[in-house]
């Protein structure tokens, strides 16, 4: 989450904040190509990313906490499992190639 917080802070906009935090999300995560599953999660997650961005700017009707309970419901009901086991992934290693 303090990654996404990193990345919403410099935000002057609500469009910029999310958009922030989508990429920001999709780096951690490794996904580099768009899924109908994968986009399905994101658009899932804005809601979590527009209430911390609401949240930082002072809005004190955000509920950061509250939409992340949402979200993480809405992930473990519909994957199987919590949304923070993407996190364990390993990464695979890519082949270094010199030419």
């Amino acid at each position: 989450m303090q990654l996404l917080g990193d990345a919403i802070a410099p935000a002057e906009s609500e469009d910029i904040a999310v958009a922030s935090a989508f990429a920001a999300l999709r780096t951690r995560l490794g996904w580099n190509a768009d899924s109908e599953a994968r986009s399905e999660v994101i658009s899932h997650f804005g809601p979590v990313a527009l209430a911390m961005f609401r949240d930082s700017s002072g809005d004190q009707s955000a509920n950061t906490h509250a939409a992340l309970a949402d979200f993480e419901h809405w992930y473990s009901e519909t994957r199987g499992s919590p949304f923070w086991t993407l996190f364990d992934q390993q990464m695979p290693d890519t082949p270094v190639v010199d030419f």
